[in-house]
């Protein structure tokens, strides 16, 4: 099978070097023309993925159309505010049949769109016909290592989710199938935007109560709003929801959870992404998030906390006392 991986990244740099290692024959597309030769000189990515070695078979280039083109199967990893305009770049070279795997997580600012319905109006309808969505608690940096992790690929096509489950399936890497996209893209979005918030508590000197606290009343949040998006409920208590919510809010490899806790220590939000090679994608999740509550009509008081620290510049400490200072309410409310 030939396969194309789009987007350097650190995860689209580990999938890439795991499918190669399974005899795929696969070539990654970066974006910087100086990655890609050094990443075929030395086989490393010494920018988003330093320390290792990536697969004897695994090819590079800078050519959009070279990593597209004649493709039985594409991935699709850059990051989630410029999924469009890759895709729309790539969109006529694309195979009739192929299958697309997208392992973006976030919610495109201005259209409030998940990734799904950014690529349902980029690309033809047959070929959406074969989109599938790679989401679960998954740090590059310990798959690139081959620890077992445990992923979820979700598709509206059972044949399309058993597909994508079977090449990327390794005996570390396990992936389970599951029918809701919506709700499996929403887990991996907006457990960023928690984690955030879990980052800024860790960041004031908090310590587990709150975290756990973070992490619960987040969980919360996250249904709330995927279900009244259309999601199923369950999935959010599944690998995507608080799996991955886990994992990003007690994680150190978390770049969201480093973000708030540089933020809790009260460093400008500025300043932290510039010194930043990679993208903390809950950063401009957060302002989806909180313009789709407001839009639905979710009650979601972490979000509405997070968004007015990242965007209205409130003090991280008054957040949390405006959060705990809400009116007294039932658990399940």
């Amino acid at each position: 099978m030939k396969i194309g991986v789009i987007g350097a990244g650190s995860w689209g740099s580990t999938l890439a070097d795991l499918l190669a290692r399974k005899g795929f024959d696969v070539t990654l597309w970066a974006y910087e023309k100086e990655l890609v030769a050094r990443m075929a000189e030395t086989r490393e990515n010494d920018l988003y993925l330093p320390g290792f070695t990536l697969a004897p078979g695994l090819t590079f280039t800078a050519d959009l159309r070279e990593a597209v083109a004649s493709r039985e199967l594409l991935v699709l990893v850059p990051p989630s505010q410029v999924m469009r305009s890759v895709m729309k770049q790539a969109a006529a070279d694309i195979e009739p049949g192929a299958l697309l795997v997208s392992a973006a997580k976030g919610i495109e600012n201005d259209t409030l769109l998940p990734m799904s319905e950014v690529l349902l109006e980029v690309l033809p309808i047959e070929i959406a016909e074969g989109l599938a969505f790679l989401s679960g608690p998954s740090f590059a940096r310990e798959v690139a290592a081959g620890m077992p992790t445990a992923v979820v690929a979700a598709a509206s096509r059972v044949d399309v989710a058993r597909r994508v489950q079977e090449v990327f399936s390794t005996e570390t890497f396990r992936v389970y199938t599951n029918d809701d996209v919506i709700g499996v893209e929403l887990g991996g979005a907006l457990k960023n935007v928690i984690a955030v918030a879990a980052g800024v508590s860790d960041g004031l000197g908090f310590g587990y109560n709150t975290r756990a606290a973070l992490i619960t009343r987040g969980l919360a949040e996250m249904t709330r709003l995927g279900t009244a998006m259309g999601a199923n409920p369950a999935t959010f208590a599944g690998l995507a929801g608080m799996g991955d919510l886990v994992l990003t809010c007690t994680g150190d490899l978390s770049r969201n959870r480093t973000v708030g806790m540089e933020l809790g220590r009260g460093r400008k939000l500025e300043e932290i992404l510039g010194g930043m090679k990679m993208v903390a994608e809950g950063v401009k999740t957060t302002l989806s998030a909180y313009q789709l509550t407001r839009k639905l009509g979710v009650e979601a008081p972490i979000i509405e906390q997070m968004y007015l620290i990242l965007y209205a510049g409130k003090e991280a400490r008054q957040a949390v006392a405006d959060l705990m200072l809400r009116e007294l309410k039932p658990e399940g409310a």
